[in-house]
C-alpha cells in the first residue's frame, strides 16, 4: 500500500464490504509513501497513527468511500507513474487559506522545513495545505498561526473582508457583567474604538485610533469630520476584542461628555505621547477627550460545567 497526502483510508468488514470507518491521510512517515500514516478520521475528527490491515484500502481525492480500490503498487510497477502524475496534476489548486499561509510564510522569509518545524507537521502536509483546497483540524490551524506569528482568524481570512464572530457559538456560554475596574483594564491605553454620535441625519459610529490618559479617552480627528460632532455632546464610546478561535469576546462601553483639547501643553502632551499615528490619515490635528460618566462591560466565556 502507498499513499498520498490527501488520500482517504477506508476500512471496510471483510465480509460485507460494508465501510466502517474512513479518514484522510494527512502524514506520511516514508517518502515511498508506506505505512504507517497519520489519519484524521471524519467521524471524531481525531488524528491517530494507523498501521493498515487487509480490511484496509485508499480512495484518491474526488471519490466515495467504497466506490473504487487503490491497489497496491509495487516500485517500478506499470502505472505507477501516471498514477503519481495524476495525484500531482492537482497540486496547485490553491485555496485562500493555503495561499493566506504561503504569502505569510514568504513574508517572513520562513521555509516550508522551518515553518512545519514550529507548527509540529510534517513538511509534506504543509506542502499539501499550501497547494490545495484542504479543511485542516481547528488544532492544525492554532499551531500554523502560532508558527506564522499571527492568528487562525487572519489565516481564514475572518480580518479582513468579513466581520467577526461568524464563527460558531460555545455550545454553554457565560454572559458576565464586567465591573469598573476591568473595564478601564480592558481599554488599556490605545487601541481601535467607535465612537457614537447624533447627527442631522441620525445617529452615526465611526471608528478611531485613541488614547487613554488619566482615565480620559482622547482621539485625534478633523473639524468638520464625523467623530468632531461628538464635541459638546454626551456620547457613547465602544470598544470590544472577539477571539474567533475560542468563540469568546468581550466589550466595553464607556459614556461621558465630550470636549474639545484646547489647552497647548495638553495638545503637546497627547501628541507627543501618541502609541499610533490615525490609521486614515491626512491632517487630524484636533483632539476630542472624553471622561466617562458610565462605564460598563460585558464577556463572553465558557460556563463552569
Amino acid at each position: 500500500m502507498r499513499a498520498h497526502l490527501g488520500d482517504r483510508l477506508v476500512i471496510e468488514s471483510p465480509a460485507t464490504g460494508t465501510t466502517r470507518r474512513d479518514g484522510e491521510i494527512i502524514g506520511l512517515h516514508h517518502k515511498d509513501g508506506t505505512p504507517p500514516y497519520d489519519v484524521r478520521w471524519s467521524d471524531t475528527r481525531a488524528v491517530t497513527l494507523v498501521f493498515p490491515g487487509p480490511d484496509a484500502h485508499l480512495l484518491h481525492p474526488g471519490h466515495e468511500p467504497g466506490t473504487a480500490r487503490e491497489p497496491s503498487r509495487r516500485p517500478g510497477a506499470a502505472g505507477t507513474g501516471a498514477a503519481s502524475g495524476r495525484h500531482r496534476s492537482g497540486a496547485h489548486h490553491t485555496s485562500d487559506l493555503g495561499r493566506r499561509v504561503a504569502t505569510e510564510r514568504e513574508r517572513q522569509g520562513l521555509t516550508r522545513a522551518e515553518t512545519a518545524r514550529r507548527a509540529r507537521m510534517a513538511p509534506a502536509y504543509l506542502a499539501y495545505l499550501e497547494e490545495h483546497q484542504a479543511d485542516p483540524s481547528l488544532a492544525t490551524l492554532i499551531n500554523l498561526a502560532g508558527a506564522l506569528n499571527t492568528t487562525v482568524q487572519a489565516l481564514r481570512g475572518g480580518g479582513t473582508e468579513m466581520p467577526p464572530g461568524q464563527g460558531a457559538a460555545l455550545l454553554h456560554p457565560r454572559l458576565l457583567d464586567l465591573d469598573p475596574e476591568e473595564c478601564r483594564t480592558l481599554l488599556s491605553t490605545h487601541g481601535v474604538g467607535r465612537v457614537a454620535v447624533s447627527t442631522p441625519d441620525g445617529p452615526a459610529v465611526a471608528p478611531v485610533n485613541y488614547e487613554v490618559v488619566d482615565d480620559v479617552i482622547a482621539f485625534r480627528t478633523a473639524p468638520g469630520s464625523l467623530p468632531a460632532a461628538a464635541v459638546g455632546s454626551d456620547t457613547a464610546f465602544e470598544v470590544d476584542r472577539v477571539d474567533e478561535t475560542m468563540s469568546q469576546g468581550w466589550s466595553v462601553l464607556a459614556v461621558g461628555p465630550a470636549r474639545l483639547v484646547t489647552d497647548a501643553d495638553a495638545v503637546r502632551r497627547l501628541t507627543e505621547h501618541a502609541r499610533t499615528a490615525p490609521w486614515s490619515g491626512g491632517e487630524r490635528e484636533m483632539w476630542v477627550a472624553i471622561r466617562p460618566t458610565s462605564l460598563t462591560g460585558r464577556r463572553i466565556s465558557p460556563a463552569d460545567r
